[in-house]
C-alpha cells in the first residue's frame, strides 16, 4: 500500500521543466489549530440547539463561515502560481550547491508561502511577478547528486486549513572530489613550487647585481670561480600530467582528491595541464573551460 501511495505521489507532482500549479496539483485540508476550530464550531451548535439561543447558533454559522472562507482563500494562496527551478550541472565537495527556484504569477497578489526541502524551511513572501529563491545545499559525497523534493504549503491567513503541493525533482548535478594537497598548509610552498617548475638551462659568469643566491656553489668549491644558475620557465615548454596511477595513495577517493588538488593548483599557477584516469583522460589545456572538463571528469570517475 505504501508503494503504490508513493508512486501515485510521484506521478501525480512530477516536476518537468516548468509548472503551473492547476486545481489538481493542490492538496488542501484541516491544519493544528483548525481542528479546535472544528470543535468550537460543534460545541456552539449543540449548545445554540440546546438552549433554542438564536445568538449563539449565528455565532456558529459565523465561524463556520470563517472556516470555509479559510478553506478557498488558502488555496488561492498556491493555485495559479508557475514554478520553475533551476539547478549547476557541476558542483564540488565542501563548497556550495544552490538549487534556484523562480516564482512567477499572472498578477503582483501577495502570498505568504513556506518552502521545505532537505530539513530546511524558507519563509516567502511573494509580492511581484517574477521572485526567486536560492536554496543552498551540501553534497556529502563525490559522483552524482539527486535533489531533494520540494514541499510548498501555506497556512494563510488564519492558520486553520493548510494547502500544499510537492516537487518531485528527477534533477542531479555531478559533484567533483575535494581538492586534497597537504602541501598547500606549508606556507613556503609556493616558492618551492615555483622552483620546481623552472628547468636548468645553462650556467653564466657572475654580473654585478646578481643574487647571491642564484650562484652555483659547486663550481665555487671546485675552485672554478662565480657561476649563476639560469633557470627557464618550465611552464613555457612543458606541460603538467596528472595521472592517476602516480597518485601516492592506494584509495580511489583520494587519489581523486589529490588529483583535483593538482588541477587547482596548475590553475593558479597558470600550468597547462593533462588528466589520465584509468577509463579516461582529458588532453592538455589550461582555463576555465578546461577546469570544468577536469571536474566533470573526476567526478565520474
Amino acid at each position: 500500500m505504501a508503494s503504490f501511495w508513493q508512486k501515485w505521489l510521484t506521478k501525480r507532482f512530477a516536476y518537468r521543466h516548468e509548472k503551473t500549479l492547476t486545481q489538481k496539483d493542490v492538496l488542501v485540508f484541516m491544519y493544528q489549530q483548525g481542528y479546535l476550530f472544528l470543535v468550537l464550531i460543534l460545541i456552539t451548535f449543540i449548545a445554540g440547539v440546546n438552549y433554542a439561543n438564536n445568538l449563539i447558533l449565528g455565532f456558529c454559522f459565523l465561524i463556520s463561515a470563517v472556516l470555509c472562507m479559510s478553506f478557498y482563500l488558502t488555496f488561492k494562496q498556491l493555485h495559479g502560481l508557475s514554478l520553475e527551478v533551476s539547478v549547476a550541472e557541476l558542483g564540488q565537495v565542501g563548497q556550495v550547491l544552490n538549487l534556484d527556484i523562480y516564482i512567477r504569477q499572472n498578477q503582483p497578489i501577495t502570498r505568504y508561502l513556506w518552502i521545505d526541502c532537505d530539513q530546511q524551511l524558507h519563509k516567502v513572501c511573494v509580492t511581484e511577478q517574477k521572485q526567486q529563491l536560492r536554496v543552498q545545499l551540501q553534497a556529502p559525497q563525490r559522483g552524482q547528486f539527486h535533489y531533494p523534493n520540494l514541499k510548498i504549503y501555506s497556512i494563510y491567513p488564519f492558520g486553520l486549513v493548510r494547502a500544499w503541493t510537492y516537487l518531485y525533482l528527477n534533477q542531479s548535478s555531478w559533484i567533483a572530489p575535494k581538492a586534497m594537497l597537504p602541501e598547500l598548509e606549508n606556507k613556503h610552498h609556493p616558492q618551492q613550487f615555483e622552483q620546481e617548475m623552472d628547468e636548468f638551462r645553462e650556467l653564466r659568469t657572475f654580473r654585478e647585481g646578481d643574487s647571491l643566491q642564484a650562484v652555483s656553489w659547486k663550481q665555487v668549491a671546485r675552485g672554478q670561480g662565480l657561476y649563476i644558475k639560469v633557470f627557464e620557465q618550465y611552464s613555457d615548454q612543458h606541460h603538467i600530467d596528472i595521472d592517476y596511477d602516480h597518485m601516492p595513495s592506494t584509495s580511489h577517493e583520494e587519489k581523486l582528491c589529490m588529483m583535483m588538488g593538482l588541477v587547482e593548483q596548475c590553475e593558479q599557477q597558470q600550468l597547462s595541464y593533462a588528466i589520465y584516469l584509468p577509463n579516461a583522460e582529458l588532453s592538455n589545456g589550461l582555463g576555465d573551460a578546461h577546469l570544468y572538463q577536469a571536474q566533470l571528469l573526476l567526478a565520474q570517475a
